[in-house]
């Protein structure tokens, strides 16, 4: 029983030598480089969303004065300034520092 076992082992080993060896033969020598397919990848996706982009589709207006005005909030914020809101209920919220 053991003898046949073995057998069994040896002729499954030279099938499974015998397939990765054909395998390996269809293999190309070299591989493209992975980098240079990432770069062509990316230009591509890059020119396709400048075409899409160009089918006559207005660029949206941008807000010039949005930074500034956040800026002022934040201003006001950390000198310590209330308002209208802020000031609704001074007794009610004893949590807020």
């Amino acid at each position: 029983m053991g003898l046949f076992v073995i057998v069994l082992l040896v002729i499954a080993t030279v099938l499974l030598i015998r397939n990765m060896n054909k395998r390996l033969r269809r293999l190309p020598d070299s591989f493209p480089d992975a980098q240079q397919t990432q770069r062509e990848a990316e230009i591509a996706r890059l020119n396709a969303d400048l075409e899409h982009s160009d089918e006559g589709k207005p660029a949206p207006k941008v807000d010039q004065d949005r930074s500034r005005a956040t800026a002022a909030a934040t201003e006001h914020e950390v000198k310590g300034i209330t308002t209208d809101s802020d000031a609704l209920d001074p007794e009610g919220d004893q949590g807020r520092v």
